[in-house]
């Protein structure tokens, strides 16, 4: 029977070597592959070569600065948790460069390393026993062409995961980093491609319902980024309109607006969020992912979010992968701004410390099977097999 399990450490310390022998010391046996999430005010070359050096050869190592850090007692911020997973399974590791001037080659070029390191090409990974976790520079906005890259010779390959970023992404001049092994890259890409015969499941969550409600973006800008129409008219009267409210009631967070009532776009019975970010002084909307003239969204409404995420580990997860061993979790950083303004954060951080052997952070959106989506709680979970 194949199987993977996973032990967690976390650590308060700031001090690279104290806390990487502390983060070490509590994994227990050495693992296959080490997975570090470190609050973005460490240093995470220091944290990542003083991990690497307490760790075996045989043992790979990735990680990522976060906005906030998950284990199995919840939710934390300004700490390291690091993450081990042992057993059944094979890893190879890549890392894209040059992530804002080339996205597409760094998604190509990071998939092919990756792959070859378990002796075979892109195309030639098998999407029954092969997945890939990913982790971006979140704050580069890069997402979809990223995809387009690490897709483009296995469009089946399922890949999950969300953007490394920093504990305020909209301060001025932020760095994101992510760590493959001795290397530390900003503006950059990883992914983790697994090889197993282990139960596997790649996994989303959001605290929405469609409305069948639905508006068409009919003008955007160069960048594609930012709608300039909606249904003909000025994106952000538009919205509010829809909505009833007011334009400054619409950026993200506030009670009534883009984070109540955030778009989707359906693809078949599914909706993945893909909401808009803040409206703007000219009378557009700023969206986190790419726009289409002409698409259509579907405008979505919250529900309970700490009972919907409570119902994902209770009900979804075991259908999908039974008596789950260990999660792997891309948590929105806007979820986590969400619940702190309804209250619900602490709730939120006791659902998430109940789920199977939890370890993840809070992302700069997120990444599930070939989308770029955002408001969304992604996870890759694990299990044996029959």
């Amino acid at each position: 029977m194949a199987s993977i399990r996973m032990t967690t450490a976390r650590s308060q310390a700031k001090e690279p070597q104290e806390a990487a022998e502390a983060l070490v010391r509590g994994l227990g046996a050495a693992p296959r592959l080490a997975i570090l999430f470190a609050s973005s005010d460490r240093d995470l070359r220091a944290l990542g070569a003083a991990i690497r050096e307490r760790l075996p050869a045989g043992t790979r190592l990735i990680g990522a600065t976060t906005a906030g850090e998950i284990d199995g007692d919840g939710l934390h911020a300004g700490s390291v948790v690091l993450a081990g997973l042992s057993g059944d399974f094979e890893v190879g590791l890549g890392l894209g460069e040059q992530l804002s001037a080339a996205p597409v080659d760094a998604g190509a070029a990071a998939i092919a390393q990756a792959a070859a390191e378990l002796g075979v090409t892109p195309e030639g990974l098998d999407t029954r026993t092969c997945f890939g976790l990913v982790i971006d520079d979140g704050l580069r906005f890069k997402k979809e062409e990223l995809l387009i890259g690490m897709l483009g010779q296995n469009p089946g390959l399922v890949l999950v995961g969300g953007g490394a970023t920093t504990s305020n992404m909209e301060e001025p001049d932020q760095r994101a980093h992510v760590l493959v092994d001795g290397e530390v890259a900003t503006d950059a890409a990883l992914v983790a491609v697994f090889r197993t015969e282990a139960r596997w499941a790649a996994l989303r969550s959001h605290w929405y319902e469609p409305t069948g409600e639905t508006l068409r973006v009919t003008k955007v800008d160069d960048s594609c980024t930012r709608a300039l129409e909606i249904d003909g008219r000025p994106a952000a009267a538009r919205y509010a309109e829809l909505l009833g409210v007011g334009v400054d009631e619409l950026e993200f967070g506030q009670p009534r607006g883009f984070s109540s009532r955030p778009t989707g776009i359906r693809v078949g019975r599914e909706v993945f969020l893909r909401s808009p970010w803040k409206p703007l002084p000219d009378g557009s909307i700023l969206f986190a992912n790419l726009l289409e003239e002409g698409s259509e969204l579907e405008l979505m409404r919250s529900v309970d979010p700490i009972e919907a995420t409570r119902r994902f580990f209770a009900e979804e997860l075991p259908r999908r992968v039974p008596a789950p061993t260990a999660t792997l979790l891309f948590h929105c950083s806007g979820r986590a701004w969400v619940a702190h303004g309804l209250g619900a954060i602490e709730g939120l951080s006791r659902v998430l410390a109940a789920a199977p052997t939890p370890a993840g952070m809070n992302v700069a959106f997120e990444i599930f099977c070939g989308f770029a989506i955002n408001t969304t709680l992604t996870v890759l979970a694990f299990g044996d097999s029959v």
